[in-house]
């Protein structure tokens, strides 16, 4: 009894990143040993996702809306964000370019002859117009109710904005009433987040349990592709943090390795926005009004992984049917892909329906595509945790950019 008291004490003492890691590889040693029956734990892990869900709307609102107000003029909102977007942007094309050359390399569709069903009502490429003015909320109550978090993030946007317009008589009590409730949802994430290393385990349980057998299956190499190019683009991540800001890779994972644990668990940006938002205020340190409105932004706009995962999936399906591109083909894929990648919702599965209009958008058998539906959980799990590490280092960048800028000239 008193070894078992000992090995809790010393458990307590471990940092909450490290608690998730041992119960990940617990997680996954039950998944591979117990099979299918290690789905009863699901349940569990559902439960967590739910908790970080029903968290992270009023958690991304309060936070966005507050980190607007906190800035000086609309000035600085306008300079955040050329900035943020130029990373994105800049990001999203290199992953293209970098899936479509690794790909072609491996040729992991090359002979494939496994036969699926495509997926009904998978809708079409969407139209530029009209994606924009889906952004925009008709009834922000709606917004709130289904939810739509892009509406969420421009409408706290425009109230940030709104409260910087005011005269300091009003934006002082404004200001401080939301940094109180941003501080209350915080706290929040923070109580939930102490049940994150059980959750996170049984969702791994749960996923192994259900494709452990998969992995070493005729998809394993497809699986290595896009991995792969997710790890390469990682490593690109951490260069540039470290030549943009100093920050070497020990520094930075230590500090931010609770947010991929959570992102590969749950394979939803949004339910780990919780954690990347308590890691940026109390590991990180970054400033409240970059880091609450770069990193929703990112959600929605910025997708690395699922970037990868979208060439991936296309030139696996051209390989498996003999079709080849030409040059002006492989800029319109990159071009559409860009437009694509804002599309997907940043839940669970969400790529798969993009990645099947990616497909369909060049006359790609989708009955190909769909194969990959098989494991797209484990390949989510690559996604989420590309797209949200992209956001994590451009924030980072960023802040460090606006501190070198306000900084007083000798």
């Amino acid at each position: 009894m008193g070894k078992i008291v000992d090995w809790y004490k010393q458990y307590r003492n471990l940092s909450l990143g490290t608690r998730i890691i041992i119960f990940m590889v617990i997680g996954a040693i039950a998944g591979i040993v117990f099979g299918e029956d290690a789905l009863v734990a699901e349940p569990l892990g559902n439960l967590f996702i739910r908790l970080l869900m029903m968290a992270a709307v009023p958690l991304v609102f309060f936070n966005l809306l507050n980190g607007i107000s906190g800035l000086s003029d609309i000035k600085s909102l306008g300079r955040i964000t050329s900035k943020i977007a130029v990373f994105f942007v800049g990001t999203s094309i290199v992953s293209f370019t970098l899936a479509y050359f690794i790909f072609n390399a491996l040729q992991p569709g090359k002979g494939f002859g496994l036969e699926a069903s495509a997926p009904e009502d998978i809708g079409g490429i969407p139209n530029i117009v009209d994606m924009l003015l889906e952004m925009v909320p008709a009834n922000v109550f709606q917004a709130f109710a289904e939810p739509n978090m892009v509406q969420i993030v421009i409408f706290a946007v425009l109230l940030g904005i709104t409260v910087i317009s005011m005269p300091l008589i009003f934006r002082q009590p404004i200001a401080k009433g939301l940094d109180v409730i941003s501080r209350l949802f915080r706290d929040l994430i923070g109580l939930i987040l102490k049940l994150s290393p059980l959750g996170i385990g049984a969702l791994i349980a749960a996923t192994f349990g259900q494709y452990g057998a998969q992995i070493f299956g005729p998809l394993a190499w497809f699986l290595a592709g896009v991995w792969g190019t997710q790890i390469i683009m990682m490593v690109l991540f951490v260069v540039v943090l470290f030549l943009s800001t100093g920050i070497g890779p020990v520094r930075f994972f230590r500090e931010t390795g609770s947010i991929y644990t959570t992102a590969l668990a749950t394979c939803s940006s949004w339910a780990t926005l919780a954690v990347s938002l308590e890691v940026a205020e109390n590991r990180l340190k970054l400033p409240k009004h970059i880091y609450s409105f770069t990193l929703p932004l990112g959600i929605q706009m910025n997708k690395n992984g699922t970037t990868i995962m979208l060439m991936g999936v296309l030139l696996f399906t051209a390989q498996a049917a003999g079709v080849t591109f030409d040059l002006p083909t492989v800029i319109s894929i990159i071009f559409i892909g860009l437009i694509l990648e804002t599309g997907s919702g940043g839940i669970p599965g969400g790529g798969l329906v993009i990645a099947m209009i990616f497909v369909q958008a060049f006359n790609l058998p989708l009955e190909i595509a769909a194969i990959v539906g098989g494991i797209y959980r484990l390949v989510d799990m690559g996604n989420t945790t590309t797209n949200v590490m992209s956001d994590v280092v451009g924030t980072i960048i960023v802040t460090h950019s606006e501190q070198k800028k306000n900084q007083p000239k000798s």
